[in-house]
């Protein structure tokens, strides 16, 4: 498919609610240009079910949002990087054609208003062709699917993200949580390996943001 402006976008994204900075307009979209945010499906019904506050989930958004724009023109087409904030603790995947050219994302993203840290899991290799963005698309979806049917665990606490068999979860969760999602993710067809991008918390820190 075509871009509107003759390039093709090389940030992909999902996203349920969009704040602009330019105004105090919000979008509900399900792509733009720069598509934002791998996990959020579901607008409204996600920030209500989400464990940050209402506040705190534009915010990300926002922050992915202002990052795929500064990233986008600074990269151009020959990077693919997903970009995925939570509490405004920044996680950067994909593929960029050098170290520098990661080093410069983690600048950048760094540079954004309101974030606080960057998890740079940039490849330093070509950027991943349709077929393995599909595979990894369905082994997220697994994964999901695995969260939601296990007992005693909540599972919209999670955000998903794969990027080249490699799975990411991130969210505020309690060490058993972390400790059941991690092993529901490991044992999920498709999975490579599982990396943890989690603020851990107690049961009592979790009642009383409630």
């Amino acid at each position: 498919m075509n871009h509107p402006s003759g390039r093709i976008p090389f940030i992909r994204r999902t996203v349920g609610l969009l704040a602009l900075v330019a105004g105090s307009q919000v979008l509900m979209s399900g792509c733009v240009p720069l598509v934002i945010g791998g996990a959020a499906a579901g607008g409204v019904a996600v920030v209500a079910s989400d464990r940050r506050t209402s506040r705190m989930v534009l915010d990300d958004q926002v922050i992915e949002y202002k990052a795929g724009r500064v990233l986008s023109d600074a990269l151009g087409d020959a990077s693919h990087i997903n970009i995925n904030s939570y509490n405004s603790k920044v996680l950067l995947t994909g593929e960029v054609p050098s170290a520098q050219a990661a080093d410069s994302a983690q600048k950048l993203t760094l540079g954004v208003d309101e974030v606080k840290s960057v998890i740079n899991e940039l490849g330093i290799m070509s950027v991943t062709n349709f077929s393995q963005r599909s595979a990894d698309s369905m082994t997220t979806a697994r994964v999901k699917s695995g969260l939601l049917q296990t007992r005693d665990l909540a599972s919209n606490a999670f955000k998903v993200i794969t990027e080249r068999g490699v799975v990411y979860l991130m969210g505020r969760v309690t060490a058993q949580e972390a400790m059941i999602a991690t092993e529901v993710a490991a044992t999920t067809q498709g999975v490579v390996k599982v990396v943890r991008v989690l603020e851990i918390v107690t049961a009592e820190e979790l009642m009383r943001t409630r």
